[in-house]
């Protein structure tokens, strides 16, 4: 025997205690604190992977920059020797074109168009001076010709670019450049042939673009940069950068050794975390990421990370301590409204019965029911379901025996058309949008010569198989849109709408007429027969589907009484004049 009801809420009201106590003890002392750090890891290394994306395409705007003013029409002129005013004025409009650049990109230290004659000579130099554009000009532009920036570049095909290695500048004369970690791009610049020109270099201030990169990070993330060697370039405490420079190096994978992956076996990204590794990132999360950083060199590369105190990721532990306190007593809460939510679970099914029996009863709706339970309301659901069934069953077969009254009610029986009943109420309707659109429309009246015949010599049999391929043909014969019925006996009526004009109706009734004379084999017989056709017309012959009725069944009259087997347009006593078919 199946447990009951009571049974059932019992274990499930234990079951939930249980659960509640275990999930409470294993939040409490095993998971918050792991869930924390793993989600500031994920986090960490996402804002890493976008800040290395963001880098990546900095260098690469860097790059269309440079390229964009060496394309400048005056550049491969500017770059190699001359003088005259011309010149002074294209220098000018170079130099202004620097400035502008500069402006544009705070972190661009100096912009420089350097020849490739005279040992690399500074032809065009704006620098970076207390965060504005100065020119330098005459006796202070220098020689650069021995720096890899200048002779590496001008071995550069036209629209290559050059991208120096991050180093602390140590240039004489160089204004806010100097001393400052930077890195420099360069183009070639070339005429339409002949040999490189001269170079474009463009001097970016690492920091300041890395800062500007970073803005919309935590200001409590720490940033790191390291080049392939693992030489700190940037780091949180400035006294460990750059120390190839100082004489004494500090390397990224001797901080924290899960980043030597990167840089010894290709790994792409690494985290780390003070839970886990306290010796390696005492108080830290941090995440790296390899990433490349020369386009011409593939093993050229840099590793960037960020770091966040492990304490600011640890505040929520606090807050997540009180929520399970306030778990444990909701939990107890809980039980109670238990014990009620169950009750009305049990209840629910058979308010769901008794709802489903009135919708059925009152509006047909069939309503899902609790059918899968294997209790006493599964049981019961499966019994009413299946009488449910049954007198939906019985339903359809009244509605369909009514519908077939229905069609019954409108259709003649033996050849299917629509009834008198039927026509007359297309009728009205098609006199009501021919009124309104101002369109004429005809009805046809239709009657079979000597059918009486048929019937008297081979039979009723025979006269119905007639009487059925007549109206096929009749069908057949005019448009789909136009209505054929019978009325009764051997006359058939037919509506046509939206005729355009009138003088084409005997036509199309000869052309009836024609239909009907076609030889019938029925019953291994050969008939032919003929009829009648009188035509009346809306609005010129009435304006009611009686008076149209009645005037074309005139018209067809006189054609009986005239000789048969042809066509009438319905005309008024004083203008008696046919249309032979």
């Amino acid at each position: 025997m199946r447990p009951g009801l009571a049974v059932k809420l019992a274990v499930l009201l234990a079951a939930i205690g249980i659960l509640a106590s275990g999930l409470t003890g294993f939040f409490a002392y095993t998971a918050n604190r792991s869930m924390l750090v793993e989600a500031a890891q994920r986090n960490l290394l996402t804002s890493t992977q976008l800040l290395n994306r963001r880098f990546a395409a900095a260098l690469t705007d860097i790059g269309d920059d440079s390229r964009l003013l060496a394309s400048l029409p005056i550049a491969p002129r500017l770059a190699a020797a001359g003088s005259g005013k011309e010149r002074q004025r294209e220098e000018n409009m170079l130099a202004q074109a620097f400035a502008a650049m500069m402006k544009i990109h705070p972190a661009y230290l100096q912009i420089r168009l350097i020849g490739a004659g005279q040992n690399g000579l500074e032809r065009v130099r704006v620098d970076s001076s207390a965060s504005r554009p100065i020119r330098v000009e005459g006796e202070q532009l220098q020689e650069k010709g021995h720096f890899p920036y200048v002779f590496e570049t001008l071995r550069l095909g036209p629209g290559r670019t050059y991208q120096s290695r991050i180093s602390i500048n140590r240039e004489n004369g160089t204004h806010s450049a100097q001393d400052k970690p930077i890195l420099r791009v360069a183009t070639p610049v070339y005429e339409a042939r002949g040999p490189a020109l001269g170079v474009l270099v463009i001097t970016v201030d690492l920091a300041s673009l890395l800062t500007t990169l970073k803005a919309d990070l935590p200001k409590n993330y720490g940033l790191y940069l390291a080049n392939k060697w693992g030489d700190f370039l940037i780091h949180p405490n400035p006294a460990l950068t750059f120390g190839f420079d100082k004489g004494r190096r500090f390397f990224m994978q001797d901080s924290f050794r899960a980043t030597r992956p990167l840089f010894d076996k290709g790994a792409r990204s690494t985290v780390l975390n003070g839970l886990d590794e306290p010796q390696q990132a005492a108080g830290l999360v941090l995440a790296f990421e390899r990433e490349p950083f020369s386009s011409s060199d593939p093993h050229h590369f840099v590793v960037l990370g960020l770091s966040q105190p492990l304490t600011g990721v640890l505040d929520g532990a606090e807050s997540l301590g009180r929520s399970i306190v306030r778990m444990v007593l909701a939990f107890s809460a809980l039980a109670i409204v238990l014990a009620v939510v169950f009750a009305r679970a049990i209840t629910h099914p058979l308010n769901m019965l008794a709802h489903a029996a009135t919708r059925f009863s009152s509006e047909r709706a069939m309503e899902a029911l609790p059918l899968k339970r294997m209790d006493e309301i599964g049981i019961l659901a499966r019994c009413f379901d299946r009488m449910r069934n049954q007198i939906q069953s019985h339903m359809a077969e009244l509605l369909e025996h009514q519908q077939e009254m229905a069609y019954l009610a409108h259709h003649d029986q033996l050849s299917g058309l629509p009834n008198r009943t039927l026509f007359f109420r297309q009728l009205e309707e098609s006199l009501h949008s021919a009124s309104r659109r101002q369109s004429l429309l005809a009805v046809l009246f239709v009657d079979l010569d000597c059918f009486k015949q048929v019937n008297d010599e081979f039979g009723h049999a025979m006269g119905d198989q007639v009487l059925h391929t007549v109206a096929r043909r009749l069908q057949h014969t005019v448009r789909a849109q136009d209505l054929v019925a019978r009325l009764g006996g051997d006359e058939f009526i037919i509506l046509l709408g939206d005729v355009s004009d009138d003088k084409d109706l005997p036509a199309i009734a000869n052309k009836i007429l024609d239909s009907l004379r076609e030889p019938m084999m029925l019953g291994g017989r050969s008939l032919s027969i003929g009829g009648s056709i009188g035509i009346s017309v809306f609005p010129r012959d009435g304006c009611t589907a009686e008076e149209l009725v009645q005037h074309a069944d005139q018209a067809m009259y006189e054609v009986k009484t005239s000789g048969r087997n042809a066509t009438r347009l319905y005309s008024p006593p004083e203008q008696r004049t046919g249309l032979p078919g």
